[in-house]
């Protein structure tokens, strides 16, 4: 029997789904380990191996594919624990990334601060070299300048360095001659070129995503060394892949090389996942969100294709590399309850993590968090947190409140736990209005897709403020993210820049320009062990009305392209143009100007299959577990509910609401307000009472 395997290391918990060739399905959790990820990463393999009771080396063997991600190289973002980083640029730029575009992210805030660079000024080095925006050598470069350079490098125990030249899109050999001299003179140096990273228009942005590449790069090196190590020592021969920011996967060494693509690994897997549950259900368009224990995100997919941008950040930091358009807020499970300076009550964005973690865990926490509320609330059960591995000390939580949080406030514990858990709700139904309403949707037109081990306890709330009527709960919804990995193929983005009006635009320059694009991509994928008939290619074009300052990414296809159909993407540019802002200047002939070329090539891998629940479904006085107290919101009371057992096959089966399903690694609360079906794979379709009828099957 093979397997495949995907894990998802998260802030709090590593998730792990094994399916195997004739799609049996393994789920698994363990709490992550932030000093070495890879020790929990090998812990739930060793775990996996006893849940489907067999030996360890048996196991391994049989696992063909093993898909990763990793909240690596965001945390070293996030927690500012990346590698000292030197840069090297063109001379009178060295404060580019202070100045960074020179606009306040908060016009109206006087006392707005800078965002603190990564690279500090006195490692911020200058060579005197020059191309002008033609790709023409002003300056030459001349090697020796960067021989004093070295000796400071080394005498700073720099440990990467940043390569990025004006004008290098245009044309790389300076930054070439740099890097390869630097190479050879510091071998134990994490060296990294702008146009290896991102070869295009705009110096800030490339000069930032290049900084941040440098910055993560031996973090992210050591973590992959650790993780393949371990992998070795259990003589694991299959392939690894780690999944990207835009929803692809890649092989290790291109990591390696480029890890910044990696800075939105885990949550770029649900929109994925996302795609293959709302098929499901006949739908194209749909809303993921996804409640782990550290945060809370939101994305947005629209005729089966995920919303990418390049204009993203981490912790401030401009990263212009192609990710999945996800909403990200403080808001997990460990998120913590606090009490701001004017009295009131406040959820996160910090977190308990998994060390001390919530109060309940009994390691040492001290501060309330929203698994702490949840617990206190009924949804949870404390002898069968993540299936009994975990117990829940309830009593210490309630006095701790008691003594230090519901005074302050006035309130009781439960009111105050109340108050923790609608704050909470208000946050993330914020977040998913980012994706939808502020990106000019709809979001009662989508179908709600939750995932994370607390999301379907607090789905119900954030839907109503939605005014969302139906959200399903897929059957992997605590493993989501790891399940969307194995759903992902492998991805390459490519771009060039290419600055002319449509009408002056040189057919044989841009057809060149796509022509190496692919050709490199093939080569590529190929390399990645993928044959011909499996790649395909989606171009995109930077467009913009002349005189705009940003411009609008149009997809097109590759037929358009090649046969040069201007006329065609004209059209297109004007419709999305009025879309997003509203209005089009093309009564008004305005002209339309070309900036980047981008290709992203595709290699379709094998998608694991997903079994339909084939054991005989048990009636729910089979499943009732217990009646215990339940908060009800539309009542603001606790009240006794029946509790199900969501690891029986319900198929088939019709829970009305007020009632919790309680499965191992998740539970659901489905609220007075809702009625919930049990489709044939196991998954959760909850739907609003007032707006569908008695026997409504979606």
């Amino acid at each position: 029997m093979k397997y495949k395997l995907g894990i998802d290391v998260g802030g709090t918990f590593t998730d792990f789904i094994l399916i195997s060739q004739t799609g049996e399905t393994s789920v698994h959790k363990t709490l992550s380990t932030p000093e070495d990820p890879s020790i929990g990463v090998l812990s739930g393999i060793h775990d996996l191996a006893k849940i489907i009771n067999t030996d360890i080396d048996s196991f391994v063997q049989s696992v063909d594919t093993i898909v990763h991600g990793t909240t690596v190289a965001t945390n070293a973002l996030l927690t500012l624990r990346g590698a000292k980083t030197a840069l090297i640029t063109t001379k009178g730029l060295r404060d580019a990334l202070e100045m960074r575009r020179g606009i306040r992210e908060e016009q109206y805030n006087n006392h707005y601060r800078n965002v603190v660079p990564l690279i500090p000024r006195y490692l911020r080095l200058t060579v005197d070299e020059r191309v002008n925006a033609q790709g023409n050598i002003l300056t030459p470069f001349d090697e020796s300048e960067l021989i004093p350079i070295i000796e400071f490098l080394k005498a700073e125990a720099v440990e990467s360095v940043a390569v990025c030249y004006m004008n290098a899109f245009k044309n790389s050999s300076h930054e070439e001659q740099t890097v390869k001299y630097l190479r050879a003179n510091l071998p134990d140096c994490f060296i990294t070129a702008s146009t290896e990273v991102l070869p295009s228009i705009r110096f800030y942005e490339r000069v930032s995503t290049t900084a941040v590449n440098a910055y993560i790069g031996p973090v992210v090196a050591n973590y992959l060394g650790n993780l393949t190590d371990k992998l070795d020592e259990i003589n694991f021969n299959g392939t690894l892949l780690i999944m990207q920011s835009n929803g692809g996967v890649v092989t290790p060494d291109v990591v390696r090389t480029s890890p910044a693509v990696t800075v939105l690994s885990g949550p770029a897997a649900a929109p994925t996942a996302g795609v293959f549950y709302a098929n499901m259900l006949g739908y194209k368009d749909c809303i993921t969100i996804d409640m782990g224990g550290t945060s809370f995100d939101a994305s947005l997919v629209i005729e089966n294709q995920c919303i990418t941008s390049t204009d993203g950040s981490i912790n401030r930091y401009k990263i212009a590399l192609p990710s999945l358009d996800i909403a990200t807020i403080g808001a997990g499970g460990g998120s913590i309850g606090w009490i701001d300076k004017g009295g009131l009550l406040q959820m996160g964005p910090q977190s308990a993590g998994a060390m001390p973690g919530p109060i309940c865990y009994d390691r040492g926490g001290e501060q309330p968090t929203c698994t702490d509320a949840n617990v206190i609330l009924g949804y949870l059960n404390p002898d069968f947190f993540a299936g009994g591995r975990i117990r829940l000390n309830v009593e210490k939580t309630k006095q701790i409140i008691s003594d230090n949080y519901a005074p302050k406030l006035g309130l009781s514990v439960l009111e105050t736990v109340t108050g923790m858990y609608r704050i909470i709700n208000s946050n993330m139904a914020q977040g998913v209005r980012q994706v939808s309403v502020e990106k000019g949707y709809d979001p009662r037109e989508f179908l709600i897709i939750v995932a994370g081990g607390a999301g379907a306890i607090h789905a119900g709330e954030i839907c109503k403020e939605l005014e969302i009527s139906m959200f399903l709960v897929p059957n992997v919804a605590s493993i989501f993210c790891a399940a969307g990995m194995l759903l992902g193929d492998l991805k390459h983005d490519y771009i060039r820049s290419y600055i002319t009006a449509l009408s002056e635009i040189d057919r044989e320059y841009f057809l060149k320009l796509y022509s190496q694009m692919k050709e490199t991509g093939t080569d590529t994928l190929k390399k990645e062990g993928v044959t011909e008939e499996n790649i395909d290619f989606y171009p995109i074009l930077d467009l913009r009305y002349v005189g705009q300052y940003h411009e609008v990414q149009l997809p097109a296809s590759m037929e358009d392209i090649e046969s040069f159909n201007l006329d065609k993407i004209k059209d297109a540019f004007h419709k999305e143009h009025n879309r997003l802002f509203g209005y089009s200047l093309e009564d008004e002939g305005t002209e339309i100007e070309m900036i980047n070329v981008r290709l992203r090539t595709l290699g379709k891998t094998e998608k694991p299959k997903f079994l339909s629940g084939t054991e005989s479904a048990v009636s729910l006085d089979e499943a009732l577990k217990e009646k215990r107290q339940v908060y009800i919101p539309e009542s603001n009371e606790m009240r006794e509910v029946p509790v199900y057992d969501g690891d029986k096959p319900l198929s088939g089966n019709t829970i009305i609401g007020p009632a919790v399903i309680e499965k191992v690694n998740t539970s659901v609360f489905v609220s007075e307000c809702y009625s919930c079906e049990v489709d044939d794979f196991g998954s959760y379709i909850v739907y609003s009472k007032d707006v569908y009828p008695e026997g409504f099957r979606p």
